[in-house]
């Protein structure tokens, strides 16, 4: 087996999902030894300047800048990829790209490939994630471009998921924010979207309150596909392939099939 390559992560928005792309980056690579799995540089950066507070409150600094230079960083230590664990901080992927002049395996675009696969053309797509990616329109251009339609939740399980997002972030998670996304699921399925999209990382770590048959794909998962395929193969296409879960996520080993090929 070839030596994997190495991929850089921009990562600390926040840091349990973090540590939870690359859990299921040790989880999903078939390693027989330590050699086997893929090396990994992380920029675990807390103080990226607040998404929420920059694209939803108009204050504060402006995250992008930041990011580009965690990007450069990580390339001039050796990175020969790209990948950013935060949904609302893609709205900055122009600047990261324009940064370095390795890849940055794009979690929107995966995702909306990984819709699209699951719901064919014409679907609406649900999005479970902060007001900022409504707000800024993150997944709007990439499903677009594939014929897909995306469909929010109302305004009431919009804040209920920020509540979650913002509880998570402080305590963990919790049965309530498993709850919360359980039933955002239900609301988006009930509203005429075909396959909903887990978007936001934070919600990721409470991804296995939803069962195998859940019509819901895990941005997370998404990722952790392309960078294993990346690292493996070369391929930036992160084809589809079901990503373990860890003892370490719920308690109990799983796999959740996430979208359907």
């Amino acid at each position: 087996m070839n030596a994997p390559r190495r991929i850089g992560i921009l990562g600390g928005m926040g840091p349990e999902a973090t540590v939870l792309l690359m859990q299921r980056l040790i989880a999903g690579v078939p390693a027989r030894d330590d050699a086997d799995h893929i090396p990994l540089y992380v920029d675990m950066n807390p103080q990226v300047p607040s998404r929420i507070a920059r694209l939803i409150e108009g204050r504060g600094r402006d995250p992008g800048p930041v990011l580009a230079e965690m990007a450069r960083g990580l390339e001039e230590s050796g990175a020969e990829a790209l990948a950013m664990p935060c949904n609302t901080a893609h709205h900055y992927a122009p600047q990261i790209a324009a940064a370095v002049s390795i890849p940055l395996l794009n979690m929107v675009e995966l995702s909306a490939d990984a819709a699209l696969r699951a719901a064919g053309r014409g679907a609406g797509v649900g999005i479970i994630a902060s007001p900022a990616v409504r707000l800024t329109g993150v997944f709007e251009p990439a499903l677009k471009a594939r014929g897909l339609r995306p469909v929010y939740p109302e305004e009431a399980a919009e804040a209920a998921l920020f509540d979650a997002i913002r509880a998570i972030k402080r305590d963990g998670v919790g049965a309530s924010e498993r709850a919360t996304l359980r039933r955002a699921v239900e609301v988006l399925t009930e509203a005429d979207a075909a396959v909903a999209l887990v978007a936001c990382t934070e919600l990721s770590l409470a991804a296995d309150a939803l069962g195998p048959d859940a019509p819901a794909i895990d941005t997370l998962d998404v990722l952790a596909r392309a960078v294993i395929c990346f690292a493996t193969n070369g391929s930036e296409s992160g084809a589809p392939r079901e990503v373990p879960r860890t003892e370490g996520e719920s308690g109990t080993p799983r796999s959740q099939k996430v979208e359907q090929a």
